[in-house]
């Protein structure tokens, strides 16, 4: 639990009862971690889903046991970080600065570093398993995670697929794929192996994505891999 224990150093800037804002937060992991190159983007990644939870959150005004039981499936929290993650999400929640600043600023310190932002598309993942947790998106939370998409530089049709992943793919598993409904068992299986070598936990942590977020990686495969069984099963029969 190296990432989340790391918490506690960089809270530890922000004192107690004080007017903390994520913009300083931002800073701190700069400069605490400025030697750590993949310390600091797994702090990032932490404080990216802690802090964009709070903000959706907030933006739909409701929050269920089931997308608080989801928010700490995707961190593991060991009890000894709980009060640190929660203090966090309390700091976000109540920050002034809006979540288009916060997420804007997160693609900067992205692009930065070597201007591989895949990992965003990882917060995103992250962001939508909890927003569905009680089962469904909501409109207001469909919309949230629209803008942080647009501030973390996809394009509509990388949300597209992104959002039908989450929203059509228990019902549609060519939505999953990125399919035509139509489309012949050979382009199946090609695009299956094609996500399947793209979205391996293994290359998830090659993009410095740290193991105790590989929860997203794993769901995400058993999506790609219940949707192909679904198509081939389909054609089987």
């Amino acid at each position: 639990m190296q990432i989340l224990s790391s918490l506690s150093a960089l809270l530890q800037s922000v004192p107690a009862g004080g007017r903390a804002t994520l913009e300083a937060i931002l800073e701190s992991i700069r400069s605490l971690f400025a030697g750590d190159r993949e310390t600091r983007r797994g702090v990032a990644f932490s404080v990216a889903v802690i802090a964009l939870s709070a903000k959706m959150a907030k933006a739909d005004g409701v929050v269920s046991q089931r997308e608080i039981a989801a928010f700490q499936q995707i961190l593991e929290i060991p009890p000894a970080e709980l009060r640190n993650v929660f203090r966090l999400y309390d700091i976000a929640k109540g920050d002034v600065a809006g979540f288009e600043f916060y997420a804007a600023r997160l693609q900067a310190l992205c692009r930065e570093e070597n201007g591989d932002c895949e990992i965003l598309t990882d917060v995103l993942d992250g962001l939508f398993h909890i927003a569905k947790a009680d089962g469904l998106v909501h409109e207001h939370e469909l919309a949230f995670l629209a803008e942080v998409a647009k501030h973390f530089g996809l394009t509509d049709r990388e949300f597209a697929r992104l959002s039908n992943r989450h929203i059509l793919g228990p019902d549609n598993p060519y939505a999953v794929l990125g399919i035509s409904p139509d489309a012949p068992r050979e382009e199946a299986r090609a695009r299956y192996l094609t996500l399947a070598r793209e979205n391996h936990p293994d290359r998830l942590s090659a993009r410095g994505v740290p193991d105790e977020f590989m929860f997203i990686a794993n769901e995400r495969m058993k999506a790609i891999n219940e949707a192909y069984h679904a198509i081939t099963s389909r054609d089987a029969a």
